[in-house]
């Protein structure tokens, strides 16, 4: 195979062959790839040949029934994305010239988060209508995955990362942690403040190793030299909140859980040392990345809403002005 000198990738490469290379990687799957694109799977694969071919090297390794990037191959697709944003971005400028509103906003959001980030997705797109939104909800970990491999425009998340990956942090909102029990738990009946030595002693529910949340409350355990009872793990916020209303056991989350039933229902919001945990919501982006027109303005107007969110938590449990 003859080997074609790196500027002749502007000649030789073509945007649909880019397209169908990221949809690949993306999906892991030549077949899910023809899938997504409405293409038949000899075409994919005959265009992965010829685009491995201007390359020069192996794109794709096969790992069972499915591929992974190679090392180029991994660099192409970030060459991609920021490519495809680049393209997204102009569309959305030119949109602009013509007195539109257009663009795509892909947002991905800790568990808790959502909680919020639907709002303000759609306060967002009352004022800038035509713009289209995707948020991807997953926990701590997972998200961090997401930022390493440049997957979405911004992130929402609890919990700055801190070594594992280089990023941008704006702060935009409170997101006070709490601890939860059904009413007629016996520890509703106790005097207050609770001291935290006691929610150690009693059933905990706890979400899943990954968790944003987890990691801030055990932290404050492990601090006092304490070690909740986890007698069981849970993947998400609400089925945590099914079970402390069932009477399992207590819990830590966010107040922001509560948004929907409110504090008047079966969970009830415990009076504990060391509670709330103060933290608050950030939106995150690898240092350096450009962003689109699209995020900016999402990051500005998210900014903007901070008081207003805290207002609603307020509303939602009157004792937190105590601690803002």
């Amino acid at each position: 195979m003859k080997n074609l000198q790196p500027t002749s990738l502007l000649r030789h490469v073509t945007f649909r062959q880019l397209q169908i290379f990221a949809a690949a990687i993306r999906n892991g799957s030549f077949t899910k790839a023809a899938d997504e694109l409405f293409l038949a799977q000899p075409t994919i694969s005959i265009q992965m040949k010829k685009l491995g071919e201007v390359v020069g090297l192996p794109l794709f390794e096969q790992i069972g029934r499915n591929i992974r990037p190679t090392d180029v191959g991994q660099d192409l697709f970030v060459a991609c994305q920021e490519l495809f944003r680049t393209f997204e971005n102009l569309d959305t400028q030119i949109a602009d010239r013509k007195g539109l509103r257009r663009g795509k906003l892909r947002l991905g959001v800790v568990t808790t988060a959502k909680y919020i980030a639907p709002e303000i997705l759609a306060a967002f797109g009352e004022r800038y209508p035509g713009l289209q939104f995707a948020m991807k909800v997953s926990n701590r970990d997972e998200i961090i995955t997401r930022i390493q491999n440049n997957e979405d425009d911004l992130y929402i998340m609890g919990q700055v990362p801190d070594d594992e990956v280089d990023v941008e942090a704006i702060p935009f909102a409170h997101n006070p942690i709490t601890v939860m029990a059904h009413r007629a738990h016996p520890l509703t009946l106790e005097p207050t403040p609770l001291p935290l030595a006691a929610i150690a002693e009693v059933p905990f529910l706890a979400r899943e190793p990954g968790s944003g949340t987890r990691h801030a409350y055990l932290r404050l355990f492990a601090e006092k030299g304490l070690k909740p009872d986890i007698v069981m793990e849970l993947g998400s916020n609400e089925a945590i909140k099914h079970a402390v209303a069932s009477g399992l056991g207590i819990s830590i989350l966010s107040i922001h859980s509560l948004a929907l039933e409110g504090t008047s229902g079966p969970i009830q919001i415990l009076d504990v040392e060391g509670f709330p945990i103060l933290r608050k919501w950030y939106l995150v982006y690898p240092s350096g990345k450009r962003l689109s027109l699209t995020a900016q303005k999402f990051l500005e107007f998210s900014t903007s809403q901070g008081d207003f969110i805290t207002r609603r938590l307020v509303d939602l449990w009157p004792d937190l002005s105590r601690y803002l």
